[in-house]
């Protein structure tokens, strides 16, 4: 089962394998109910004519987007190597707790299509093409989406505590374009990803992974962030990225960010 939302004239519609959900269907209120719950009452609904409008991000406005940073090996290369202060992140990527701060609310995210920005203050931007896992108030993994967590990185790299000044500002994050409904963690364990930059029809960055590179695995990651803070609609979390672009690389207005994970394909243009 796959989940999708739209832009229609009526406002944000949600749909179920390319067919209407009920109106006042909201991924919120599933999201209240623990996985399996979820995925009974979602394959209860009736659906209506086939969907169709432009795709939007796969949340509903107020539910949070949290990310984990640190959780490949090259991720823990890339930032040690911009950093000033470096050994905070092998100590990280060594630790026990996992680095996990928090991206925007559903309304910051963009869609399929939509444009992700550049910090007009920085000078090395780039996209981070991640595993986004959906999770239930329960915390456990309902489904999952493709994640771009577009970084400043040389904001975060002067100084560590310029974290959330590199990560969140408008336009650094998109999501889509649908949500993959899983049974159990398992299915999280081998996703292939692949991403592609563009520049003026050449293709400019290239590189690929896969989340069984990952230090730890994503219902772990979900766990600890839900420790002591509550979901009681459910959230999204960006589980970290395995591609880093060259160090000479940075984003520019123009280009276009293509990620692929499994058979997701999210594209975004840059501004």
């Amino acid at each position: 089962m796959q989940l999708t939302r739209h832009r229609t004239p009526a406002g944000p519609r949600w749909a179920l394998d390319g067919r209407w959900l009920p109106a006042g269907f909201r991924l919120s209120w599933l999201l209240e109910l623990p996985a399996a719950a979820a995925r009974q009452v979602l394959a209860a609904l009736p659906l209506g004519e086939p969907a169709e409008g432009p795709l939007l991000a796969p949340l509903d406005p107020e539910q949070e987007v949290w990310a984990a940073g640190v959780t490949y090996l090259r991720s823990r290369d890339a930032r040690m190597a911009e950093a000033q202060v470096k050994d905070i992140y092998w100590r990280v990527y060594e630790a026990e707790r996992p680095e996990l701060f928090f991206k925007g609310q559903g309304w910051r995210m963009a869609g399929p299509g939509e444009p992700v920005r550049v910090r007009r203050d920085s000078r090395w931007n780039v996209p981070e093409p991640e595993l986004a896992v959906v999770f239930t108030r329960t915390l456990e993994p309902f489904g999952y989406t493709i994640g771009n967590d577009v970084s400043s990185r040389d904001i975060e790299g002067e100084n560590p505590l310029y974290l959330p000044q590199a990560k969140v500002y408008d336009g650094a994050g998109a999501l889509g374009p649908g949500i993959v409904v899983v049974e159990g963690e398992e299915a999280l364990g081998a996703c292939a990803i692949a991403l592609e930059i563009w520049r003026e029809g050449q293709l400019v960055v290239q590189g690929e992974t896969t989340t069984e590179r990952m230090k730890r695995a994503p219902g772990e990651l979900v766990r600890w962030l839900g420790k002591e803070l509550s979901f009681p609609w459910g959230g999204v979390l960006m589980t970290g990225t395995g591609i880093v672009p060259p160090d000479e690389f940075s984003l520019q207005p123009g280009d276009r960010v293509v990620i692929r994970l499994g058979s997701l394909v999210l594209e975004n243009p840059v501004e």
